[in-house]
């Protein structure tokens, strides 16, 4: 099948893997396929970093078994998440040399499915950072606009999936992550509910529970049924666990939603004006889920969010800290600050300037904002709001200069809401339903109940159908 035929760029993953389970192509072609356009677009985009060619090409020469991805390509993002045998960095020089011997569960259960990984995308060291500009690697320019950034800090993955290298990408998420780099590019980035998706066999939580494993995909049936392959939990040992769907996620899509009480807002919770286009992009959304049968009002959590951001990023620090003292254990090295960039050394600092109790007592303040935040959801099913304050800034914006609370503050104004779903646990999902005048995605974001991805994946088809957003493409496709 030529790949005029084949239209790999208009077909997302479960529609190439039909295509592979009618033999109408083989997985060989696929991937062979994925590999030529990675090698054609990848010196603009700089989104892979770690090749896995041959294994790919090997994998697919071998029975794909039943999955539900079976036979197609698939990037993994560096983070967290192991491959034996293939080199591991987390975004930093510290890591050079570094080889996994055991893979992360996570990865199994990719394999399982059938997806076939061809390589490894970029991220910013230890996925600290709303944009994907790293020392290492050097930074992953947006498909879209190869000046503007991808997000951060599964940026690598979002602009491999925009730019139709792969139609789906792992991501991972603990302020955002997976979410803002969806907003970015243009895709659809689910964050599940907190315990939904495992961390073993290295880790049972990290960062209190902020973080968790999803992914970028094009559709929201192929967000549907990546989180059926990741959200069985490893059998033992998970500190948390989130309530069992009562169906696969993917039998939802076409499901009606129920009459859904939606609030939203324009004002961000830091009180940082809204670029005027999100501002439309969310009044924009509102009429569109009021058109769909949805009671929509103007609501917002209360909750003092000053403090919230304040005690979050103190429990953040706390965590750079820790998973930079986790890496000198792990690999027996001394921690020197010539080994990491300015913006990692100075949250490692701010964390290890901090005690035992300062750290729980900042989780205990986080918890108090949670239960009032939480309050909101007891008369409303959704909130509404856009992922990010602004459209893609460009690169080199968000990015360390001599002042780590300057940059934070930059980064609470570019993503003022993705981070509170991750101290909350709450299920939250970016959709590309709007494009500003110079042709740049902009996320509309919902929040849902802790447990209720089932509500934001049938709203999210609901919206899919309603205002269709895959006919566009970057122009680095064609």
């Amino acid at each position: 099948m030529s790949n005029n035929e084949l239209n790999y760029g208009d077909l997302d993953a479960l529609g190439l893997a039909a295509l592979i389970r009618k033999k109408e192509i083989t997985a060989l072609e696929l991937v062979d396929e994925s590999i030529r356009r990675c090698e054609s677009v990848n010196g603009t985009l700089n989104a892979v970093i770690t090749k896995m060619f041959d294994h790919a090409r090997d994998r697919a020469k071998k029975p794909l078994g039943d999955g539900p991805f079976a036979g197609v390509p698939f990037l993994m993002k560096d983070f967290v998440a192991e491959v034996a045998g293939v080199p591991f960095y987390e975004g930093s020089d510290f890591l050079s040399g570094y080889i996994p011997i055991q893979d992360s569960e996570i990865y199994r259960r990719f394999c399982h499915s059938g997806l076939i990984t061809i390589g490894k995308t970029n991220l910013p060291e230890f996925a600290i950072g709303v944009t994907t500009e790293p020392r290492r690697f050097g930074a992953t320019h947006n498909p879209w606009d190869p000046k503007r950034t991808p997000g951060g800090s599964s940026g690598g993955a979002a602009a491999a999936v925009a730019a139709r290298i792969v139609p789906i990408a792992h991501g991972n998420d603990v302020g955002g992550s997976i979410r803002i780099p969806a907003s970015c590019c243009g895709l659809v980035g689910l964050k599940p509910t907190r315990g939904r998706t495992t961390l073993g066999p290295h880790y049972g939580d990290i960062i209190s529970g902020y973080f968790v494993e999803h992914g970028l995909t094009r559709s929201v049936r192929d967000a549907a049924a990546l989180l059926d392959v990741m959200s069985s939990p490893q059998a033992e040992g998970e500190p948390y666990l989130a309530p069992a769907p009562a169906r696969s996620y993917l039998e939802e899509i076409g499901e009606p939603s129920k009459r859904l009480k939606i609030g939203f807002s324009t004002l961000t919770p830091l009180g940082d004006p809204l670029d005027p286009e999100c501002e439309q992009a969310i009044l924009d959304a509102a009429e569109l889920c009021t058109s769909l049968g949805h009671e929509v009002v103007e609501a917002s959590p209360k909750y003092d969010a000053l403090d919230f951001w304040t005690r979050y990023t103190t429990v953040l620090a706390i965590g750079v800290a820790w998973a930079v003292a986790d890496w000198g254990r792990r690999l027996g090295k001394e921690l020197k600050e010539e080994n990491f960039e300015p913006f990692v050394w100075a949250f490692t600092e701010r964390g290890r300037s901090l005690n035992a109790p300062d750290y729980l007592l900042a989780v205990q303040d986080v918890q108090h904002h949670v239960r009032h935040i939480s309050q909101f959801y007891v008369d409303h099913d959704l909130w509404l709001t856009t992922t990010l304050g602004q459209p893609p800034v460009e690169l080199g914006t968000l990015v360390y200069e001599d002042d780590p609370f300057e940059l934070r503050r930059r980064m609470a104004k570019f993503s003022p809401y993705t981070y509170i779903a991750n101290a909350t646990g709450q299920p939250a999902i970016s959709l590309p339903l709007y494009w500003s005048t110079e042709g740049l995605p902009i996320g509309l974001h919902f929040t849902a109940r802790c447990g209720e991805e089932v509500t934001l994946i049938r709203l999210a088809a609901d919206l899919e159908r309603a205002l269709p957003w895959d006919t566009k493409k970057p122009q680095i496709c064609t």
